[in-house]
């Protein structure tokens, strides 16, 4: 994975907000020249995500500390795992601690929650979605997490594909109306349309969409939808969606599941930096 300009830029920014003049408990207890060897510890089973994003938080703060990778990001991991180990200067390694393991823990929870409902729908064809339900300026590196679990990304904001939801089609009057003054306007993107109900289905259908979304329906709503479908259209089943239900709703035969809990609402993977060894340097 590389590391665009737009993921240092969020990680520029939250070192500021943390850092800011100075780390004034670090450069007052540890002398210089201090040299410390840390190693990161998992302490719970999961899927760890963001170790190269933790690699550019250290370059950051200091060109010179050493970090190295010990598994792949999206590897399964369990508790005493060490994932990765850093080491140099000492005062900058604990000034980057707090932001390098926000990063990785909550990209960790985001691919662990991930992989969970991705197992779960294992042998039907639903592939598992994202939405937009994510961190206000961390979206980048809430979608990589979903990629890193296993999941794959809706549209990444308003301008890359057209999705008609609820309130346009009541602002417009009608689906037919809403898909038609899209058309009017837009050629190069993928239309997608909520539906509410079999009878708006049916008039999404008619209008030739590239996907309709199943808002909130039972599961045999979603069943009647795929059999009026019967392939012609991509359907995707949203709203409400549990892990505890998400291997039923693949069952529909729906070619995709949105979740907007894989980013709104994640656990961080319980993740830790033990220091290891601290030596005075000559």
């Amino acid at each position: 994975m590389a590391v665009t300009e737009e993921i240092r830029r969020i990680i520029r920014n939250a070192l500021a907000e943390d850092i800011g003049p100075g780390d004034v408990t670090s450069e007052a207890i540890i002398p210089p020249l201090t040299h410390l060897q840390g190693e990161f510890l998992v302490k719970e089973a999961g899927i760890i995500a963001g170790l190269e994003i933790v690699g550019e938080v250290f370059r950051q703060v200091d060109e010179r500390i050493r970090y190295t990778p010990l598994v792949e990001d999206g590897s399964r991991v369990h508790p005493g795992d060490v994932v990765a180990q850093v080491e140099g200067d000492g005062p900058g390694i604990l000034s980057a601690e707090r932001v390098a393991l926000n990063f990785l823990q909550r990209m960790s929870g985001i691919a662990t929650m991930t992989r969970r409902h991705v197992d779960a729908v294992a042998g039907t064809k639903a592939k598992i979605l994202d939405t937009r339900k994510t961190v206000p300026g961390l979206r980048v590196l809430d979608k990589l997490a979903v990629r890193l679990g296993g999941g794959t990304n809706h549209r990444f904001g308003l301008y890359d594909m057209v999705l008609i939801k609820d309130n346009h089609i009541e602002a417009a009057g009608s689906v037919k109306a809403a898909v038609e003054r899209v058309r009017a306007r837009v050629q190069d993107l993928a239309i997608e349309v909520e539906v509410e109900s079999l009878e708006q289905l049916e008039e999404a259908l008619a209008l030739q969409v590239d996907r309709i979304m199943l808002d909130n329906m039972s599961l045999e709503e979603m069943r009647e939808a795929v059999r009026r479908v019967a392939g012609r259209v991509e359907l995707e089943a949203s709203g409400g969606i549990t892990l505890e239900r998400v291997a039923a709703v693949a069952s529909t035969g729906v070619d995709y599941i949105s979740i907007g809990a894989l980013t709104h609402s994640v656990n961080a993977l319980d993740i830790s930096l033990e220091i290891v060894l601290a030596r005075q340097e000559a």
